[in-house]
């Protein structure tokens, strides 16, 4: 009975120790996901201010251009771009994604090359048979965010003008409504003509209409890479949310089941505790009565 109790209290310590473990990271996932999804929300303005420039830039006559360059490139290939997690405890968030992912290049004509942010969903996809091209760190910060898509950006812009291919995907789960997200994907290139119509078509907020220096060229492309950078920025900043808005869940349905797991061990310990000092209540009334008698 003693060597029971005994392991009952080192199970019951353990689970208070998993309780304050979880219970920490619970409270990490929760911060990290209003910190990311504070970063979206702070390049809404700078992404209209982009999106103006570059209806601008349309509008002066050079409507078209891009799409022509763009259809000179017809090769079978395309990138696709995927953003997980480096770390687990996440449920089903790099599964999620890389079906999606799976899913939707099976409906693509042509072979993808991938770049995979993040060694989870990196696995994921290369056992499913896909072609990968390079692997990157998951960023742990707001900050560490710039770097990551500025590095992409080289290498696959790098891969693109030695390969010649026209078409690039970026694919990353984006965060709904509570601990809830859903997978999503977007075509950063081309910049068709369709693209290039919907930017001349945002109206400018005043009558000053504006003007593009440089020859408007020069400042097209440069905000064509910063409308490009801000697409991977917000896919990046949003997985970072949903991956952390699926740890916090995962951490309340592990607090759940661990003070479920502590309840019942306390429980079951009480009643061992209970059921020996009856015993011992009851050996001690057997003495008596047999002295007495």
């Amino acid at each position: 009975m003693s060597d029971s109790q005994a392991s009952l209290s080192r199970k019951i310590s353990s689970a208070k120790e998993l309780q304050s473990v979880v219970r920490t990271m619970k409270a990490l996932a929760a911060s990290s996901v209003g910190q990311y999804e504070n970063s979206v929300r702070a390049l809404v303005d700078y992404t209209r201010t982009v999106e103006l420039g570059l209806g601008a830039c349309f509008r002066k006559n050079q409507l078209g251009i891009l799409g022509a360059a763009e259809e000179k490139a017809t090769a079978t290939t395309y990138g696709a771009i995927v953003f997980g997690s480096d770390q687990g405890l996440v449920g089903q968030f790099n599964d999620v994604i890389a079906d999606f992912v799976l899913k939707t290049l099976a409906e693509l004509p042509g072979q993808a090359q991938v770049w995979a942010v993040g060694e989870r969903v990196h696995d994921r996809l290369a056992a499913a048979g896909l072609p990968m091209l390079g692997l990157f760190a998951v960023p742990n910060s707001v900050k560490a965010i710039a770097p990551l898509i500025g590095q992409i950006q080289v290498d696959s812009e790098t891969h693109r003008a030695q390969q010649g291919y026209a078409h690039l995907y970026v694919f990353h789960n984006h965060p709904q409504t509570g601990s809830l997200y859903e997978p999503s994907s977007q075509r950063l290139l081309p910049l068709d003509l369709v693209w290039q119509q919907r930017m001349a078509s945002i109206p400018w907020p005043s009558k000053n209409l504006p003007e593009t220096l440089c020859g408007g060229t020069a400042t097209l492309r440069s905000l064509i890479r910063e409308y490009l950078f801000i697409s991977l920025f917000q896919a990046c900043a949003e997985s970072l949310a949903s991956e952390n808005a699926s740890r916090l869940a995962a951490m309340e349905r592990a607090e759940k089941n661990i003070d479920e797991l502590l309840e019942n061990l306390h429980g079951t310990f009480h009643r061992l505790r209970q059921s020996s000092i009856d015993q011992e209540l009851f050996d001690v009334v057997s003495g008596y009565e047999s002295l007495t008698k």
